[in-house]
């Protein structure tokens, strides 16, 4: 499957932003997605993940409350809506997909997007 990760860019403090991830080559509907970020001189981070389905979904602490991922399977796309954003949320994001299951080791993850950026200025 491939995947194409889009929608970042440059919010102040407080602002919102949502990523999408479109995906094609394979019915995505069956795999799971994820999002993952990795902020300059740091080590990749899950952010949020959700079931093929769509019925569950798994947040890192440091964004619970603040974002939410959903999906479309007829558009064969993943969402992320990050409100409340904080300066310590710049990072590029990357969209990511694995066939079953959800996972916060990104090694678990065998499909990625090239990533979009998220800057926010305090």
């Amino acid at each position: 499957v491939q995947l194409q990760a889009s929608g970042g860019g440059l919010v102040q403090a407080g602002g919102s932003l949502r990523l999408s991830c479109a995906a094609s080559g394979r019915t995505f509907s069956r795999y799971t997605g994820a999002w993952f970020r990795q902020a300059p001189g740091k080590e990749r981070e899950f952010v949020s993940a959700i079931t093929s389905s769509g019925t569950s979904t798994y947040y890192a602490d440091s964004v619970k409350g603040r974002f939410t991922v959903s999906r479309d399977n007829a558009k064969n796309t993943v969402y992320l809506q990050m409100k409340s954003l904080k300066p310590e949320d710049t990072a590029v994001y990357y969209c990511a997909a694995r066939s079953y299951g959800l996972n916060q080791r990104w090694d678990e993850y065998g499909y990625w997007g090239q990533g979009t950026q998220v800057t926010v200025s305090s």
